[in-house]
């Protein structure tokens, strides 16, 4: 048997989580009975935002919430300017996001060598020539948004522009749209595109309002994404509960990497209360079939999003990656103690120490020799 925790049978853990489909993991631990094998109550909420999750985890209001990564590296990065220091014990996925643009402006960059399924960076470039003829016209830059500003997805829409010689900060305009009010901001044009995680690409397809030009993946190889993340303190007073938290994870994403299980983790994602979209787009995305534009045919991605046991791990190569892009684009001026601080957010030690316990958990009989 797994080992239960001391002193917490049926302790209720209060979750957040974001209408995502990276959000899989924590509803099939909840949904399968994963995180109840570890003596835990789980309570999944769902919020509108990440800004709302992480007041929300700083304020005790939620034991853990999925988190952006680089939200976790943020708060050690800050010091005393910030939030609740976080930690992140697992990780919840690999990919992804995509890079949406409207119909309009995807119609206006086909005249500068834009194309379905083409290279980043030939849509990017396009998208270039675009922004130049509107500045030689005098009309206003174009609006993109991302869902955070510590976030992959600010990052990964800022490398795909300054590759074609965009200027993320003086080229366009850049906000900050939660995803699940992306779509309607394309609808009434608040924004000509976007970088959000799945379904939100796929509906703006899917009500032709847009063209998907890139995926995450195509930008950055095996791209870190979502992470479990909870305040330092709640890890120091309560270490067994929240190795039992990254079992039940783990656990998930064994299940959750069956294709075997896919129909039925795809009519729980489609639940209201949970992501709320279509089953096939959910479906789509989830076997990497990603539809660009409404009509068109399937680009194959299988890359694009990875929901297994190895994308668990919290990397400390990816809490660097998150602190170099945070000073690549001058959003904090921290300390070698705060980087290095930000370092140790990302705990894979604990991740390991929860599978080994686990592991002892075994009876010899059952182990391969």
């Amino acid at each position: 048997m797994t080992p239960r925790i001391s002193g917490a049978e049926g302790r209720v853990v209060t979750v957040g989580f974001m209408p995502l489909l990276d959000s899989a993991l924590l509803v099939a631990a909840h949904e399968k009975g994963f995180a109840e094998r570890q003596g835990i109550r789980m309570r999944l909420v769902r919020e509108v935002s990440w800004a709302n999750l992480r007041d929300r985890v700083a304020f005790g209001h939620f034991d853990a919430a999925q988190m952006l990564g680089p939200m976790v590296v943020a708060s050690h990065l800050l010091g005393q300017r910030g939030d609740a220091p976080l930690v992140a014990p697992v990780a919840l996925g690999l990919g992804g996001n995509a890079i949406t643009v409207s119909r309009p402006l995807w119609q206006a960059m086909t005249q500068h060598g834009a194309e379905l399924g083409a290279p980043p960076a030939r849509q990017a470039s396009a998208l270039a020539a675009q922004i130049a003829v509107r500045r030689r016209a005098n009309q206003p830059p174009l609006t993109l948004a991302m869902v955070f500003p510590f976030s992959c997805h600010n990052y990964q829409l800022r490398d795909w522009l300054q590759g074609a010689g965009i200027d993320p900060d003086h080229d366009v305009r850049m906000v900050v749209v939660p995803p699940p009010m992306l779509v309607e901001a394309l609808r009434t044009g608040q924004v000509d595109g976007f970088c959000v995680g799945e379904p939100w690409n796929s509906l703006a397809v899917d009500s032709g309002l847009g063209t998907i030009v890139a995926t995450a993946s195509e930008i950055w190889p095996q791209p870190p994404e979502k992470v479990l993340g909870l305040r330092e303190e709640f890890l120091e007073q309560h270490p067994q509960l929240c190795r039992a938290l990254v079992r039940a994870v783990i656990d998930a994403a064994r299940w959750v990497a069956e294709p075997a299980n896919h129909v039925e983790l795809i009519r729980l994602l489609g639940h209201s209360r949970y992501v709320g979209a279509p089953e096939r787009l959910l479906a789509a995305a989830l076997e990497g079939r990603i539809v660009p534009m409404a009509g068109a045919p399937p680009l194959q991605r299988p890359e694009f999003i990875q929901l297994n046991e190895a994308a668990t791990v919290p990397q400390r190569a990816h809490a660097q990656l998150y602190c170099d892009q945070i000073a690549r684009w001058r959003q904090i001026a921290a300390t070698a103690q705060d980087v290095e601080r930000a370092l140790q957010s990302f705990r894979p030690d604990l991740h390991a120490a929860a599978v080994a316990e686990k592991l002892d958990a075994v009876p010899a009989s059952r182990l391969s020799p």
